[in-house]
């Protein structure tokens, strides 16, 4: 059997709000796997869809960069918030948020681009930055967005300087419209997107392997029904998944009563011209990276008067 920890109790918990026992129950019956275990749970009734995104494990920064047509979007991690906070750190996530604006878009190309004002590569630049601040740094990941016309709206949440926060947005907002009013509501939509964290701008771009996974909750959650019937039910409810995870799909965070798509065929008429968002990209910090959670203050203390 495998050895539950009260951590994974805690980490199942907050991915699926069930309750204690019913985690601690999951972790059992699939030996101690946190995926298997939410599926479990699903599967019992006993939670709610999981979040595709990671939880946030990682300090650091993400770093928003726009210049007429095209915008990048840059994640650099650190050790401490106290790092993060530094003006060094601070400078060279932003620098490098402009260097990617004039790169392919991918880390690798990033990471050889020349850092303005040396010789040295952006990846050469950071080591540097390391051994001066003495933590350790990482230029995770990057992409950018680009339109021939329009804009590319975006949005830093908890954001502590211009353009650097913990969670950036872009939205690709394909327009011969008025570029002021497309800014406007590019940057709603891109607020919406920091706040429901949609997996797909729509169905067809969801996962393969998310879609088996769902149908395959839903079959094991009405096992025994005929197969027409279960047809319709999988079909109904990857149309309902579909609503919560595909930004098009979901109810607008500015306006409940209209979905996102619903939202840009208005805009049309507002801005003078179709709309067509043709895509987005969401960063937070630290997503998807798995930390070392050390002991809490009380037991430091009490580890420290122990050394004493």
């Amino acid at each position: 059997m495998a050895n539950i920890t009260a951590a994974m109790v805690k980490e199942l918990r907050e991915k699926t709000g069930a309750g204690m026992m019913d985690c601690k129950g999951a972790l059992n019956e699939t030996q101690g796997d946190i995926e298997a275990a939410v599926d479990w749970l699903r599967k019992k009734g006993l939670a709610k869809a999981a979040k595709k995104a990671g939880r946030v494990a990682a300090e650091g920064l993400v770093a928003v960069e726009s210049a007429g047509h095209h915008a990048a979007v840059v994640e650099v991690n650190s050790e401490t918030d106290f790092v993060a906070r530094n003006d060094g750190f601070q400078a060279f996530a932003r620098e490098a948020a402009k260097i990617a604006l004039n790169t392919d878009g991918t880390l690798e190309g990033l990471q050889n681009a020349t850092f303005p004002g040396s010789s040295e590569t952006v990846s050469a630049h950071l080591q540097n930055l390391i051994a001066t601040i003495g933590e350790n740094m990482n230029l995770r990941r990057v992409a950018k967005l680009e339109v021939s016309k329009g804009v590319i709206a975006s949005y830093v949440h908890n954001q502590i300087s211009e353009g650097l926060g913990k969670i950036g947005v872009l939205v690709a907002l394909e327009s011969e419209g008025d570029v002021a009013a497309l800014s406007t509501l590019g940057r709603q939509i891109a607020m919406h997107v920091a706040a429901t964290n949609p997996v797909a701008l729509d169905a067809s771009g969801v996962d393969a392997a998310t879609v088996e996974r769902e149908s395959n909750i839903l079959r094991e959650k009405n096992a025994g029904k005929p197969d027409h019937v279960m047809q319709k039910i999988i079909e109904s409810g990857l149309k309902s998944y579909y609503k919560e995870v595909t930004l098009l799909e979901q109810p607008f965070v500015h306006d409940g009563s209209k979905t996102v798509s619903q939202v840009l065929k208005e805009a049309a008429g507002k801005v003078g011209g179709p709309v067509n968002l043709t895509g987005f990209v969401r960063y937070a910090l630290g997503e998807g990276i798995e930390k070392e959670e050390g002991p809490d203050f009380a037991t430091e203390v009490a580890q420290q008067a122990g050394r004493a």
